[in-house]
């Protein structure tokens, strides 16, 4: 009745309502998106590398070569032939200072250290790659040192760095591992940037500060051109030299750690190398002659000391 009387009654005209803006609801601003990655376009030079590997790998495949069984019954070993194939692996450098030529005895090296590796990338290589080759290389990390019992883990303060990188980029991104890596200089580096065409990949550790034998950084170069089983077979193969194993050895079977490219992954005889490594009861800096009866021992406990 009220509401009647007031709407028959003349009165003034309403004030307009003021109309407030309603609250903003407390959403954060999204972060601009961040450009997506493209790959450089690649030189002539980094296009015939890149046929000329995958016509390395492909040679390698049809002589049954790049196997990636670990071996088997054709590939048998003894205690005795894993304490020698370790001695000619830990105790020797497949190159001199320069890479110019094969290096001599060396004593025991390794890390003491935890490793914190990291990837850098070539602005060459795909999306594609970069995600398949990180995948691949934080995986490995993750099996060394389970393999070894030494953390080795993948961080942005790396100490051990990985570069994929083409003939197009790889001198840039020494330079960005060089800045990363105190102690290590672009000019340092300079000798892994020319290399040959047949040299796929290689690996360089340096020590300082807490002996001339315990390693504090490690940098290998992989070239992005090689062809994807290349490629893995680079990563299981410097990715372990950089962790103490630093030769090859033709003796070494079932192994990586051969010229003759039979393996291309990791072997069971390479993991039990990989233990030897690291076994508390070797110390670094002993010479093969010093080491040599307790490598015996640890390679009779390793296989039983039988045939594996």
């Amino acid at each position: 009745m009220a509401l009647a009387l007031t709407a028959c009654t003349q009165v003034a005209a309403p004030v307009q309502p003021v109309l407030k803006p309603l609250a903003r609801p407390d959403v954060p601003i999204p972060a601009k998106a961040a450009p997506p990655v493209v790959a450089k376009p690649t030189s002539e030079a980094s296009a015939q590398l890149r046929s000329y590997l995958n016509q390395v790998q492909g040679a390698q495949l049809s002589q049954g070569l790049l196997r990636r069984d670990g071996g088997g019954t054709d590939t048998p070993f003894t205690n005795t032939m894993l304490a020698r194939n370790f001695e000619q692996v830990a105790f020797y450098n497949e190159y001199n200072s320069s890479f110019s030529g094969r290096g001599g005895p060396s004593p025991l090296r390794r890390w003491a250290a935890p490793v914190r590796m990291d990837v850098i990338f070539g602005a060459g290589v795909p999306p594609s790659q970069r995600s398949s080759d990180g995948t691949e290389v934080r995986n490995y990390a993750t099996r060394l040192g389970q393999i070894t019992g030494h953390p080795v883990t993948m961080s942005s303060n790396a100490n051990f760095i990985v570069i994929i990188a083409g003939e197009d980029d790889r001198s840039e991104a020494l330079a960005a591992a060089a800045a990363r890596m105190p102690g290590i200089s672009a000019s340092s580096l300079a000798v892994l940037n020319n290399l040959r065409d047949d040299t796929y990949c290689v690996v360089a550790a340096y020590a300082s500060g807490s002996g001339p034998d315990t390693y504090t950084a490690a940098l290998a170069v992989i070239r992005a051109e090689n062809p994807s089983l290349l490629r893995l077979s680079c990563i299981h193969e410097e990715l372990a030299q950089g962790m103490g194993l630093a030769n090859d050895s033709p003796g070494a079977r079932p192994s990586i750690f051969n010229d003759d490219d039979e393996f291309a992954l990791l072997t069971r005889h390479d993991e039990l190398l990989l233990k030897m490594l690291y076994d508390p009861r070797l110390r670094t800096g002993m010479t093969a002659d010093q080491a040599r009866p307790t490598v015996q021992k640890i390679a009779i406990e390793l296989t039983g000391g039988g045939p594996v």
